[in-house]
């Protein structure tokens, strides 16, 4: 699936002045501590120039090339003759924006992005490619009405003395006193079902936070390297990762984690933080992927443009890039869900009950 480009009419011309560039280069790292760096080149602003801008920048600083070209079967050296194809001086805005998004469509990375005035160029082929395995009214049905909110996290009891926890997105802050007041109320249940599906991330502080509640000791969860040099395998060693216990109240007891397709960068990375934690199984459908921390520069025509420079892994050093296996795969049912009961809900139940 390529970039999706809903675009507005618009004048379909405008002249491409022919102006000096130099890139501002700005490196987002996990606690949002920014530093610039000026680009060594420049280029014009002529559709030819923004293409050989963008192709250099994806050729240089983008962490998975290697990867990609290997799992997707391109080769990136070949797809600047191929898209540079397509361009003539005249074309448009919107025309030169279609033809840079169809050559990033290959990367098939939803971290990588244009964001222009005329639309933002994306590709979310890792979850629209895939069932969705989540009906939100039928999970609602579950939380009921009188359920307890905790900033971003929504909570209740089940019949059979289950917690049930919903989090939709990891840009909803969650506090220390919020983990701790909602595991309180949920301590005496015998287990717990953590249902992240539909959450396409957010903060990867609220990812660790959350994950320090589930272990009673230090824990490797995966790796981080940082590109280097310009070379598509030019890397620092790989820095492991490790999740600390939090010092406030934790969760004892067995966990079922639901994850579908839409789980994805940070909450991606806390179901690799949650697979090598005690007492947790991870249910559902492989993740959606995004490992990679983003790197953001702009173009010169002005359009900024963001992908990954920096890849996560696993605690095996196997990239999570394209998504996370389950340990218990599990699917929503058509039929149980039209009698009004969600069936990864319900797998997560009976494993759960099955533990007392």
């Amino acid at each position: 699936m390529v970039f999706r480009t809903v675009i507005k009419k618009i004048a379909e011309s405008r002249p491409f002045a022919r102006k000096g560039w130099r890139g501002v280069l700005l490196c987002s790292c996990i606690l949002s501590l920014f530093s610039c760096q000026q680009a060594d080149y420049s280029y014009d602003e002529t559709p030819q120039g923004n293409l050989d801008a963008l192709w250099t920048l994806i050729d240089e600083r983008y962490c998975f090339l290697s990867y990609k070209e290997e799992q997707l079967g391109f080769k990136w050296s070949e797809l600047h003759a191929k898209y540079s194809a397509k361009l003539n001086p005249k074309m448009s805005r919107v025309q030169l924006f279609e033809v840079l998004c169809q050559m990033l469509s290959e990367l098939k990375d939803g971290h990588v992005n244009i964001s222009t005035s005329l639309d933002l160029g994306r590709n979310w082929s890792w979850k629209e490619d895939y069932p969705e395995n989540l009906d939100t009214e039928l999970r609602q049905r579950y939380l009921g009405t009188d359920y307890h909110i905790g900033s971003g996290l929504k909570y209740t009891i089940l019949p059979d003395n289950i917690a049930y926890v919903v989090y939709e997105s990891f840009s909803d802050a969650i506090g220390e006193g919020n983990l701790s007041d909602m595991l309180s109320y949920l301590q005496l249940c015998n287990g717990m079902i953590f249902d992240i599906r539909g959450n396409g991330g957010g903060e990867l502080t609220n990812a660790e936070r959350l994950s320090r509640r589930f272990t009673n000791s230090k824990v490797l969860v995966g790796y981080m390297c940082h590109k280097t040099g310009k070379g598509h395998d030019d890397f620092s060693e790989p820095k492991a990762e490790y999740i600390e216990p939090s010092n406030s109240i934790r969760w004892q007891k067995p966990v079922v984690l639901l994850v579908n397709r839409s789980c994805y960068s940070a909450a991606n990375t806390f179901v690799r933080n949650m697979k090598e934690m005690p007492n947790v199984i991870v249910l559902g459908d492989v993740t959606g992927g995004g490992s990679g921390l983003p790197f953001s520069s702009e173009l010169p025509i002005g359009w900024s443009i963001r992908f990954s420079a920096s890849p996560m892994f696993d605690a095996r050093m196997q990239h999570i890039e394209f998504g996370i296996e389950p340990d218990v795969p599990s699917a929503l049912n058509a039929g149980l869900a039209a009698d009004g009961k969600d069936s990864m809900i319900e797998d997560a139940r009976n494993i759960l009950n099955t533990q007392y």
